[in-house]
């Protein structure tokens, strides 16, 4: 991967943190995006390998600056992947107390934020005639539930199928596109849960690094080989 550039957005905590180190690890120049410097300074300062992460504060809710920061990265060379894992949610879930502004928050980064990076960066990989997006969303996008609530429920089903029209059209450009399901993992989002999990039930759920794992996979296939959805859930929690 030697010369080849991945964006991973919300790189500064959790899933996207893991996933910006595992890529730096695979040989990629990892661009790490995020809205907190702090965070940031964290995930580089935390990385142990030998690969090379440099770090950029951006909102991806803000269109402007997402295409502006996509146009610099391209002056670094192909960029071969895109990873899309910046996303939030809030403790007032129920639509009873749910704001109209919490709301806009959500589906504005959830799912607009991946909007303004898929379409900052399609041009970039369509002049390269191939490229990998990646898009977090989510087992609620596969199975909302009241436990995600309606907004990150309706972002994330946003996200897979916005997901699966950018495949059906960026195929014949040699661009691929996947949604990774992730079901419940250990990161900081889960302090926004209304009813915190207790130690024994977070030994059992998905780590960071177990997503960052199927990633990396998706982006050592070849390019004849395209996954259009990855579901990854705990072991010990049932999918019937």
């Amino acid at each position: 991967m030697a010369g080849k550039t991945a964006i991973v957005t919300g790189a500064g905590s959790g899933i996207g943190r893991a996933t910006a180190q595992r890529l730096a690890d695979e040989g990629y120049r990892v661009a790490a995006v995020g809205r907190t410097q702090a965070k940031l300074d964290e995930t580089v300062n935390t990385y142990r390998g030998k690969g090379t992460i440099e770090v950029w504060t951006l909102d991806v809710a803000d269109r402007k600056a997402a295409m502006k920061f996509v146009a610099e990265i391209g002056t670094w060379g192909p960029v071969a992947v895109l990873v899309n894992n910046a996303g939030v949610n809030t403790k007032q879930r129920t639509l009873e107390n749910l704001s109209a502004e919490e709301w806009d928050r959500q589906i504005g980064i959830n799912l607009t934020g991946v909007y303004n990076m898929v379409a900052a960066v399609l041009p970039l990989m369509r002049r390269q005639g191939d490229g990998l997006i990646v898009n977090v969303s989510s087992i609620a996008a596969v199975r909302p539930s009241k436990l995600a609530g309606a907004a990150y429920s309706a972002s994330k089903a946003g996200v897979s199928a916005l997901s699966s029209v950018v495949a059906q059209e960026e195929i014949k450009n040699g661009i691929r596109c996947t949604a990774v399901c992730p079901g419940e993992v250990d990161t900081p989002i889960l302090d926004e849960r209304p009813e915190p999990l207790t130690a024994e039930k977070k030994a059992v759920i998905l780590k960071p690094e177990d997503v960052a794992a199927a990633v990396a996979f998706l982006a050592a296939l070849p390019a004849r080989a395209h996954v259009p959805e990855l579901v990854i859930k705990p072991t010990a929690h049932l999918w019937q």
